[in-house]
Parts: structure tokens; sequence; C-alpha cells
């Protein structure tokens, strides 16, 4: 079954769904979400995405980013992507949404209104090798300097929303 995103008006309004390449094709606004997890000594988790990824393979992201199905609400979509990705459970709290738009490479658009939840976590990963190469944890300091140093690194819709999370924090 091919997987399809939900498109929407820059209300939330339901305009129909979309098999998810042609969306990433057209540049199509449709829901998503990402999710940004800390552990105890406040440090963000990031994943690297894997290898075999159709789009941005081998960058660092936030812990979860992904797309609710047409029968799911926000915060269902992002606890399953977090259980599917890493093997994980936690709470999640919404924090905002917005929309942006962001060329990831090879023809391809993320055209999202995107809602972010932030959670804690301090236990063991099952990662899906499918989908994440890596995971770790760094300090808003170190990455920022990161991000800074090596941009390339990191996925395009992830610097555009760790901004927009700064400045509602």
């Amino acid at each position: 079954m091919e997987e399809q995103v939900v498109l929407v008006s820059e209300n939330d309004e339901i305009l129909g769904l979309m098999e998810k390449m042609q969306a990433h094709e057209n540049g199509m606004l449709h829901r998503a979400f990402s999710v940004f997890l800390f552990n105890e000594k406040g440090e963000m988790l990031l994943q690297k995405r894997a290898a075999t990824k159709y789009h941005s393979p081998n960058q660092w992201t936030n812990a979860v980013c992904s797309h609710p199905r047409s029968n799911e609400t926000y915060l269902e979509g992002a606890k399953r992507r977090m259980k599917e990705e890493l093997g994980i459970e936690a709470e999640l709290s919404p924090k905002f949404h917005f929309i942006y738009k962001a060329d990831v490479g090879q023809n391809l658009w993320e055209h999202e209104l995107d809602h972010v939840f932030t959670g804690d976590f301090d236990g063991e990963f099952e990662m899906n090798p499918e989908e994440v190469s890596d995971v770790r944890y760094i300090t808003m300091e170190n990455l920022e300097k990161e991000m800074l140093e090596n941009p390339e690194h990191f996925t395009e819709w992830f610097k555009i929303i760790l901004k927009e999370y700064k400045e509602h924090l």
C-alpha cells in the first residue's frame, strides 16, 4: 500500500489525500508533526536518517518527524512514529504549529503544516534500521555550533523547525 499524506489548507481544513512522493514532488501543503525529545540533562535527542531514505539520507534531524495518517490525530501519529522508528514511548506535549516550505533536493519539497511536540526520554532505543542509523543527545550550544560549522549534516526542515522552536521558548 502506498503511503498517503493529508492535504490541507493553511487553516488545516482537509482537502484530500495524495501519495506521499507525489505531494513532495508537487510541493503540496500537507499535515506533519515533529517531536523534540530531551534527556534529564536537558540535551536534545537527534536521529540520523538511514542511508536508504529517499531524501535527506544520512542527515541528522530531530527525534521524529513524519505525517499523520488520514484517521489519526497529530499526537497519535507522533506516538506511532516514535514506536516505529525508535522503539520507544514517551509522553508528549503540544508546543506550537506553523507552516514551512523547504527544498530537500532531488526536486522534492517539504511543504508542511507542522505540529511540534516535546517530551522527555532517558531509556533504551530499538531503532528501525530502515528509518534510523544512529541516535545521540546533544546540548543546544553544541548543536548550534555544529549546525554553523556543518549545515549539510542536518536536514533542511530541522534547521527551520529548530529556529521556530527557539522563538517559542
